[in-house]
């Protein structure tokens, strides 16, 4: 099992290696890349998924909702990291045990402990999981604390700073699309494809960028805490919410599985577009990442009391 999730983990650690080692050689602008990523990459990934990913109504129902508690269990244990914190790195904080990898990592793992039909749940969770980083963070950043004698946050504001970004969009054409039983041309979801295809190299390459600008990162006691909160707490989260909701067997263990998984590197991305700070995300997304090797090792040790 180390041997296997070593495979899956150096390939991540090498090309945000390679990111840290250029940007500390050179300068790079990374503000753009973050946004190539976010208003191009990002957008072609989940139009993909949606138009490649067969799932039934009644799964997404029970396994989203199981989702949607867990990511509020795992918001609260990030803002509860963050009490009495500025308040940029506090949403920070919260975006990062929140939002967690469940592609890249999550995927060939759960490839690896269930085969091709865990394979389908874990894909189906990563949609939700790509969906509602791009509806939730948005919330998380831009969120106001009002006083007393403020008017309360206008709706439309808050509408307007979830759908700036263009993957909401392309869930918007995705589901249209799947429910008129349209399939777009093959020479344009080829290029679809081709742009999400590099998805995943980008924003690893982003958070190295981000490493390797600011050197070795500093580990304070509110990072420690918010890596612990994310991969102990969230798959303790993930089996409650789960267990709520009425999943059983292998779909409640693939649901663990992925609540189980470090910081995504897309809340890195997300952070820098509205103000977060980046450093506080990428510092958790490196040191989720690293520890992760051991505690999903004991997650996938202990899955089997679930399926059995």
């Amino acid at each position: 099992m180390i041997q296997a999730l070593s495979n899956v983990l150096l390939p991540v650690m090498l090309v945000a290696g390679l990111g840290a080692l250029v940007s500390a050689r050179f300068p790079i602008d990374q503000a753009t890349i973050a946004r190539v990523t976010l208003y191009l990459l990002s957008p072609a990934l989940v139009l993909n998924v949606l138009l490649t990913t067969r799932v039934q109504a009644g799964e997404v129902l029970t396994l989203g909702a199981a989702y949607a508690l867990t990511v509020a269990g795992s918001l609260l244990l990030g803002w509860l990291t963050g009490l009495r914190a500025p308040q940029a790195q506090r949403r920070s904080l919260t975006a990062s045990v929140g939002i967690w990898n469940s592609g890249n990592m999550g995927l060939p793992i759960a490839l690896f402990a269930f085969g091709q039909a865990g394979f389908a749940h874990a894909t189906l969770l990563f949609l939700m999981s790509f969906v509602g980083m791009y509806l939730v963070a948005p919330v998380v950043y831009t969120a106001r604390v009002r006083r007393p004698d403020q008017p309360p946050p206008s709706a439309g504001g808050m509408l307007l700073n979830m759908v700036r970004l263009p993957a909401v969009w392309m869930v918007a054409l995705g589901v249209t699309l799947r429910a008129l039983h349209l399939q777009p041309p093959e020479g344009l979801m080829r290029g679809v494809e081709l742009l999400a295809q590099a998805t995943l190299p980008m924003v690893l390459l982003s958070l190295g960028l981000q490493l390797g600008s600011g050197g070795w990162p500093r580990l304070d006691a509110r990072v420690w805490l918010a890596t612990a909160a994310r991969l102990i707490g969230g798959p303790l989260l993930g089996l409650a919410a789960g267990l709520a909701c009425g999943l059983r067997g292998e779909v409640l263990a693939v649901l663990v599985l992925s609540a189980s998984m470090p910081t995504a590197v897309n809340a890195l991305l997300i952070a820098r577009e509205y103000g977060g700070e980046a450093d506080t995300v990428a510092r958790t997304a490196f040191l989720s990442t690293v520890l992760s090797v051991p505690t999903i090792a004991a997650v996938v040790a202990l899955l089997p009391r679930l399926t059995g």
